[in-house]
């Protein structure tokens, strides 16, 4: 058993050394679950590419989610996965909105659906088992709300 950890502990000695490489995280989809007036459930996908040659433990997501200059939403993901090395996983987190207090703004953005809108997320990707590290993430990217309208 001894042994068994020991193996493990040397395995995750890459995470704490100057050969660790960052993982590179992408927001690769959103998707609307759920769309009423008070509240909305997104499913927010991740693309999570691992340069290392040891498998890394995904252990949670930390975020804030930004449309143009207002706050989406925020929180923290438990979910786990492991990513394998040299290779990459999708990651799903999902986030509950009331955009009620910025519907005035929400509908102007709307009123014109093929213009795109301005996305900015940030966050930290919760890595390892027990000690691991917290890699940062910033990406900004566009939308067109036309693009999540049904007809």
């Amino acid at each position: 058993m001894l042994l068994s950890l020991l193996a493990g502990l040397a395995g995750c000695s890459t995470w704490f050394s100057s050969d660790f490489r960052d993982p590179r995280v992408q927001l690769k989809n959103v998707e609307i679950i759920k769309a009423r007036l008070l509240e909305q459930e997104f499913m927010l996908r991740f693309r999570i590419d691992n340069p290392n040659e040891q498998s890394l433990p995904v252990r949670g997501l930390v975020y804030t989610v930004h449309l143009n200059d207002i706050e989406l939403a925020s929180g923290e993901s438990s979910g786990w996965t492991t990513v394998p090395g040299n290779g990459f996983e999708y990651y799903e987190v999902p986030i509950h909105t009331n955009l009620w207090r910025h519907m005035k703004y929400i509908v102007r953005l709307l009123e014109k659906p093929d213009r795109p809108i301005a996305y900015r997320l940030d966050g930290e990707l919760k890595t390892g088992l027990m000690l691991g590290r917290r890699v940062h993430i910033s990406t900004n990217g566009e939308i067109i709300p036309g693009n999540f309208i049904p007809e």
